[in-house]
């Protein structure tokens, strides 16, 4: 599993990082977030790209899981 760790990056970075990962191929990526709107774009990037996304709270951060 890829690990992006975006936490501290301003959209539309977080999203960028995650369609490089996306376009090399990975099925499946773990992306360390820690603001809503990256949150929120992540996710609904991913699932237009037909991710299957999984959300874990870890205190101030947030880990999406996204397979396909």
């Amino acid at each position: 599993m890829v690990q992006i760790d975006a936490r501290g990056l301003s959209c539309p970075e977080p999203v960028m990082l995650t369609m490089k990962s996306i376009d090399a191929g990975n099925t499946e990526i773990e992306v360390l977030l820690n603001t809503k709107s990256s949150i929120e774009n992540v996710t609904r990037f991913a699932t237009n790209k037909g991710f299957k996304v999984e959300k874990k709270d870890n205190g101030a951060d947030t880990t999406l899981i996204l397979t396909k």
